[in-house]
């Protein structure tokens, strides 16, 4: 019922402006600046950006108010690690732009180029409360990089890439050795020995001569922001030998190393916490699905927290791809760490401000003043599976929760087209 009246009410209200002003009203705000919500918040948003949160406010005159009617509002989601836009259907190999399966390209290979603004699934995360999200790339048959991930925001109108190259991944070991000749050891090889060529061809680029390097130009012209250290390199490791590998690349070269995936980074807490290496971890690993995952364990995220380590969160939609059902999965995941010793704040905190944090976001995931205004109204406890949002902003702008799902509910169903979907319809 209240999800029906925020639609009749969105519906009935006039169309926002580019500097149209918003008060949300008697919320329960989790700014993700302070463990405890604000109580009986009034959130005040100008031209896309949050002006102010405080309890018991009154709303400025003349504005556009939103009754959120005590339920809780947090910032806008962030899936750090998703591959929306890049892929439709993992069986249909026109609809996947994820990898590159054969050719030249590593570092090079940037999906920016491919993301699809108009994916079904694109509104599917959004009503779900996903409002930015890191798409990257999957492992390459040039080791062992995979490419340049790209951060995509997801508006309702205009394009999907918010920012281009913003971090290179290169995936290690879980059966992608095989294109490195059969061994990890390799890849590593090639990993450390591409760095030293990026690093002196950016000491003194040469201009022509005879190729002494393995890297093609390209490759090694775009691994140069990440010797610089403004791109960070993501390494999709999960054994506890790869992670010790990655800390040790990290103090070697001198690069900004990010850890996605990290089944066994329980058992180096200590290490990538000095290191300040952070973990973009699956919480729902808990069975070694393959050699990498022996160590596999549900209290991976409460024992990283606990020894000060960086954490967000990235689940696979029921186990299928990383596109599919992204904010539901992210939720449900956040809720197990919590059911396995983590704080119920660093799990909301792992899906919305951490992630904007480790890709260099600098307004998103939190409500404080002068961030983005993308926030989530929600009908229940977000990390609640059965929870769902009553209402996405994205820029300030009410977002349209309608997706395929919806629209086959109203086409074939048009009697219960106000009623709301299960969780996994959304």
């Amino acid at each position: 019922m209240i999800r029906t009246l925020a639609i009749a009410m969105l519906l009935a209200a006039p169309a926002p402006v580019a500097a149209e002003t918003i008060a949300i009203v008697h919320a329960s705000a989790f700014t993700m600046t302070a463990p405890q919500p604000v109580r009986d918040a009034t959130i005040v948003v100008t031209d896309g950006r949050i002006v102010s949160v405080g309890s018991a406010a009154a709303a400025p005159p003349g504005v556009r108010v939103i009754d959120a009617h005590g339920h809780i509002v947090t910032p806008g989601l962030f899936d750090p690690a998703t591959q929306i836009g890049l892929v439709e259907i993992a069986g249909a190999r026109d609809t996947d732009d994820r990898t590159v399966a054969n050719g030249p390209l590593g570092a090079a290979f940037d999906v920016s180029f491919a993301l699809s603004s108009n994916s079904t699934l694109v509104p599917v995360a959004r009503a779900d409360g996903v409002t930015q999200a890191m798409s990257f790339p999957g492992a390459s048959a040039t080791q062992p990089f995979a490419g340049a991930g790209a951060l995509v925001r997801l508006r309702e109108h205009g394009p999907l890439l918010e920012r281009p190259r913003a971090a290179m991944f290169a995936a290690i070991g879980n059966g992608t050795q095989a294109k490195a000749g059969g061994s990890r050891a390799a890849q590593w090889v090639l990993l450390r020995n591409a760095l030293a060529e990026a690093r002196a061809f950016g000491a003194s680029p040469p201009l022509r001569g005879p190729r002494d390097q393995l890297l093609d130009r390209p490759d090694i012209e775009a691994l140069q922001p990440v010797m610089r250290g403004t791109m960070p390199l993501a390494l999709v490791v999960d054994r506890e030998s790869d992670i010790r590998e990655a800390i040790a690349l990290s103090s070697d070269m001198h690069v900004h190393v990010v850890i996605v995936g990290g089944a066994e980074a329980w058992r180096q807490a200590h290490a990538l916490a000095a290191a300040h290496i952070p973990v973009i971890l699956d919480p729902e690993v808990n069975l070694p699905q393959n050699f990498d995952w022996i160590g596999a364990r549900l209290d991976n995220a409460a024992i990283l927290a606990k020894a000060g380590v960086t954490i967000a969160f990235s689940v696979s939609g029921n186990s299928v791809y990383l596109s599919y059902d992204a904010g539901l999965a992210m939720r449900d995941g956040a809720g197990i760490a919590v059911a396995n010793g983590l704080p119920y704040f660093d799990a909301l905190r792992a899906i919305t401000a951490t992630p904007a944090a480790i890709w260099g976001v600098q307004r998103a995931g939190t409500l404080a003043p002068g961030a983005d205004a993308d926030l989530v109204i929600w009908d229940g406890d977000p990390l609640e599976p059965a929870s769902a949002p009553i209402m996405v902003l994205i820029d300030g702008k009410p977002a349209s929760m309608a997706t395929r799902m919806t629209a086959l509910r109203d086409r074939y169903a048009p009697q219960r087209a106000n009623d709301p979907l299960p969780p996994a319809y959304r």
